[in-house]
Formats: C-alpha cells, structure tokens, sequence
C-alpha cells in the first residue's frame, strides 16, 4: 500500500471514531434532557447525520473530501444497528406503535432532511 493509501486509511480511522465520540455524546445530552419512551438522542444523532450528509453532498466536495466526511465522520456518526436495537426493544416492550414510529420517522425524515441538506450545500457552493 502507498504511503497515500495507508495516511486515507489513518484519516478515515481518525474521523470515524471522532463521529462516533460526537454519537455518544449527542446521544447522552438529548437522552439527559429528554425523557421519552422513543430513543430521541439516537433519532437527533441520525437526523442531523443525513442533513449532513446531504449538505456534504450539496457543496460537491471533492471526492476525497467527501469520502472522509461521509464514510469517516459521518459512517461513525449516524447508526443504524442502535436504531434498531431501540425499535426492538420498543416491540419487546409491547410498545409496536412506537416501535414503528422509531422505524418510519427517520426514513422519511432523514431523506427529507438529505434532500434540505444537499439544497443547502448546493445554494452554498453556488449551484
């Protein structure tokens, strides 16, 4: 492997474990302040993740650049495999309707939010 190749391995490991860091820490804060049945720390965490994303998107960055702040940061940041364990035990609790709400409202509300995310990036960059 090239010394280029072995620095954007370095760069994606560094910036996965600083979005996962920023995960755990969104997560607590909201979750402090918000008591609710919905695992809302991990709905915010996802929610602003796509908005990010989508705005990454929007300013067309360099692919590159868009590799480290979409796989690296952004792959550690958002996560799908707590998502599901919350809606799992939702169901397990015997609370389906929010167990589904846990399931559909970051679908649709992260895509909505990609799609504001990638208007705002691409009015940003000027295009």
């Amino acid at each position: 492997m090239s010394s280029a190749g072995v620095v954007s391995w370095f760069g994606l490991i560094v910036l996965g474990a600083l979005g996962a860091l920023a995960r755990v820490e969104i997560d607590r804060a909201v979750s402090a302040r918000v008591k609710s049945a919905l695992p809302l720390g991990i709905l915010a965490v996802n929610g602003s993740g796509a908005l990010l994303a989508g705005f990454a998107t929007g300013l067309a960055l360099a692919p590159w650049l868009l590799a480290g702040a979409g796989v690296g940061l952004l792959g550690g940041y958002t996560t799908f495999s707590t998502w599901m364990t919350g809606a799992q035990r939702l169901a397990a609790d015997g609370r389906r309707l929010l167990a589904m709400v846990n399931v559909l409202v970051p679908v649709f509300g992260g895509l909505a939010l990609t799609v504001l995310g990638l208007l705002v990036g691409r009015g940003l960059a000027g295009g």
